[in-house]
């Protein structure tokens, strides 16, 4: 296994998304608040963490409603409606590994963003 110390956070979560049982996630409720405490530890120490994944979320979706992040990712993997927050196993793996792959694709660019800021710092 990598040293997690040394990755990006894109290699970060690659590493935790290719083996979450070693991070202690077995279920959705466990990823989600994984990344509520990824979020946490990040706002207390000056990182990024969740900051614009809800509204990058509804613009992904092309559709806003009162539901936080964790709404928003099921919406999305969960087109044809879901009317609880209790989902079956099917579903809940679907929205885990779609969860995953949208927050590799945000990771990507905002990593992309940071980069033309540095580039060019006006």
């Amino acid at each position: 296994m990598r040293d997690v110390k040394a990755c990006s956070e894109r290699e970060y979560f690659a590493v935790v998304a290719e083996r979450p049982g070693m991070f202690g996630i077995r279920s959705l409720s466990d990823l989600e608040s994984f990344l509520i405490g990824y979020d946490q530890h990040a706002l207390r120490h000056g990182g990024p963490g969740l900051d614009g994944w809800r509204d990058w979320l509804v613009a992904r979706r092309g559709k806003d409603c009162n539901h936080g992040w964790t709404g928003q990712v099921r919406h999305l993997a969960l087109p044809e409606g879901w009317t609880s927050w209790d989902i079956t196993s099917e579903q809940e793996a679907r929205v885990s590994r779609l969860l995953f792959a949208l927050f590799d694709e945000f990771l990507a660019e905002r990593e992309a963003d940071e980069g033309k800021e540095k580039a060019d710092p006006r």
